[in-house]
């Protein structure tokens, strides 16, 4: 038996879950892994992050930090924080991503989790103390990911530190935009694959939150945003309209016009951060499943460019990443 295999068996016998049994459940883009537990009538979810690439402690702060709020995150029946082991509450299978695949009423799933943002975001509580801000320094961290990883595999080669420092330039001359929008939590995954369908649940409870560890205070679009243009699934422009309208009728007092200005602005960063993961993904961790994404990904990031305020990036791309080279990363090795 592994080292960690018994760290989990020792985990789970303290938790009295040790004569459960064991399945597992899908994974995702980290280095997670996750298994349903079956005692009986008990169900639960053991999350394994195994540290120190995985650090379990934002996710037990912002989870409690939602369950305060009234919001439907999983209850935190045991942890171990040093060994990177979660046992959560177990909310079941209905995903949106498996409902909208099963055909699921697509208006009705997006309505309720626009409606949750709402709740949340016209919440004063909503950012809990300590919790990190979306910074200059994060948000350029996860730009440069296009830079640091899709560039050389486009180019064979590492990017010049000029050019990595002129797309750089151009994202700080935005960000003043985003700063000035107010400050909320940003759970920043925010998307089908991390919903799910509670319909036992009253009002927003209803719409369940599966990954939030990466959470930070910042402007209110971020997860919009995220929801309504997914780099995983195609969401049509009429539903994505209806849904804007839809949040922006609860605030009609703010600014929509800045609103929308500061959505596209971290659309084309998240945009451009996701197709630097999805590569890196493959490159370093032989995940190339999400690659299938990346054409859906330019597409988004090619319609955020198109905003009047974002020309000085879109005139970098246009020099450095000019159009037959926004495609599927090089499987060759950059040297």
């Amino acid at each position: 038996m592994s080292d960690r295999a018994a760290s989990i068996d020792a985990f789970l016998k303290r938790a009295c879950w040790d004569e459960a049994e064991r399945s597992t459940l899908a994974g995702d883009a980290s280095f997670r892994r996750y298994y349903r537990l079956r005692d009986g009538r008990r169900r639960a979810v053991l999350m394994d992050a195994p540290p120190p690439r995985e650090n379990v402690r934002p996710f037990v702060a912002v989870a409690r930090h939602l369950l305060r709020l009234g919001l439907s995150a999983p209850a935190i029946l045991a942890f171990d924080e040093t060994a990177g082991l979660l046992l959560l509450e177990d909310l079941g299978d209905d995903t949106y991503t498996s409902l909208l695949a099963a055909g699921g009423d697509e208006e009705t799933l997006y309505a309720l989790a626009v409606d949750l943002l709402i709740g949340l975001h016209g919440r004063p509580a909503a950012v809990p103390s300590g919790l990190p801000a979306y910074d200059d320094e994060t948000l350029l961290c996860e730009a440069a990911w296009l830079t640091d990883w899709y560039l050389p595999r486009a180019t064979g080669t590492v990017t010049p530190e000029p050019v990595r420092q002129s797309y750089i330039d151009a994202w700080l001359g935005l960000f003043p935009l985003v700063h000035a929008q107010p400050r909320t939590l940003v759970l920043r995954d925010y998307h089908v694959d991390n919903l799910i369908w509670l319909p036992d649940r009253p009002g927003i409870k209803a719409c369940g939150l599966l990954d939030f560890q990466d959470a930070v205070a910042g402007a209110a679009a971020y997860d919009l945003m995220s929801l309504l243009e997914d780099a995983r699934r195609d969401i049509d422009d009429r539903l994505a309209r209806t849904m804007l309208d839809r949040y922006h009728a609860a605030f009609p007092d703010r600014d929509r016009q800045a609103f929308e200005t500061v959505y596209a602005i971290l659309g084309a960063q998240r945009h451009a951060k996701v197709i630097g993961i999805f590569t890196r993904l493959s490159v370093r961790d032989g995940k190339s499943g999400y690659l299938v994404h990346i054409p859906r990904v330019w597409r988004l990031l090619a319609r955020s460019l198109e905003h009047p305020f974002l020309a000085p990036v879109a005139a970098w791309f246009e020099k450095h990443v000019p159009q037959e080279m926004r495609a599927l990363p090089r499987e060759e090795t950059v040297q």
